[in-house]
């Protein structure tokens, strides 16, 4: 059954806001970022002080989350010292979704005061290089999913046609990088597409994707960066490479073996996102 359609504009996502910082005793810390984990790297949650974990079944506006791999909760707290929010899973439009709630949450992270969006995702490898386990700095992306949060009347607030030839910003990048080399992370650069999926792609596709410039496959972040752009948040986004594209390995894709590639990386991604947290103004 398709999910019912819920209200995602800018008065719904102050409303949930207000919902989570009614929960949080004591004065308020605006988040320094907003943070959403991928499949297979939720272990970042596992990092926060002071956690206070909210489930989104309690959030207005929210739907409960159904991919395995997400745990489905908004979680405050401090990561490196410093206040954040993060998202433990995603709403994805392969559930059912339209675009505009699956790039909600951003606009309830905006709300929350948190100035910058960092994204992660699972991602399979469409360059021939790559292996399961690398970490890929999100330079660029290509909206295969032929959707956009932003159609329909503008929002108060949302620009109406964002500039998206930076979508993720520069100066956030260089700062990935540079926490990368303090910890030790080897931080490879490159251009993700986002597919609306849920199948994985055929290896024909994979190797259109190739040619069209793509490095990395996935069935998320676009939509939540589109969004981000539109109401003035700054991005980065890192990539788990989970497995090579269908096509390039002899092996058969499958969900259990993203979240098991997701785990094996957590480690690292936790350590780069903590010291990249620390490095933020």
């Amino acid at each position: 059954m398709t999910p019912a359609i819920r209200a995602t504009g800018a008065p719904d996502a102050q409303a949930a806001a207000a919902f989570i910082r009614g929960r949080v005793e004591g004065d308020w810390a605006a988040p320094v970022a907003g943070i959403v984990l991928g499949s297979g790297l939720g272990g970042l949650a596992q990092q926060l002080e002071q956690a206070l974990p909210i489930p989104f079944s309690h959030i207005p506006g929210f739907p409960v989350a159904t991919v395995a791999g997400h745990a489905g909760q908004v979680l405050l707290g401090r990561l490196a010292g410093k206040p954040v929010v993060m998202l433990a899973g995603r709403f994805h439009m392969y559930e059912g979704h339209p675009a505009s709630l699956a790039a909600f949450p951003v606009r309830v992270l905006h709300a929350l005061g948190a100035p910058v969006y960092i994204a992660s995702n699972a991602a399979g490898g469409v360059r021939r290089t790559f292996a399961p386990g690398d970490l890929m700095l999100i330079a660029d992306h290509i909206n295969l999913m032929f959707r956009n949060p932003l159609i329909g009347p503008t929002e108060p607030g949302d620009e109406r046609f964002p500039d998206m030839s930076d979508p993720y910003d520069p100066a956030l990048r260089a700062l990935m990088r540079e926490a990368a080399s303090a910890v030790g992370v080897s931080l490879q650069d490159g251009v993700y597409c986002g597919l609306l999926g849920p199948t994985y792609e055929t290896p024909a596709e994979v190797r259109m994707l190739e040619r069209l410039g793509a490095d990395a496959v996935g069935m998320s972040t676009v939509p939540e960066v589109i969004m981000a752009r539109a109401i003035g948040m700054r991005v980065v986004a890192v990539s788990c490479i989970t497995n090579k594209a269908a096509g390039l390995s002899a092996e058969r894709l499958s969900h259990a073996e993203v979240m098991e590639a997701g785990k094996a990386a957590g480690g690292q991604f936790e350590a780069l996102i903590t010291e990249f947290v620390r490095r933020l103004p």
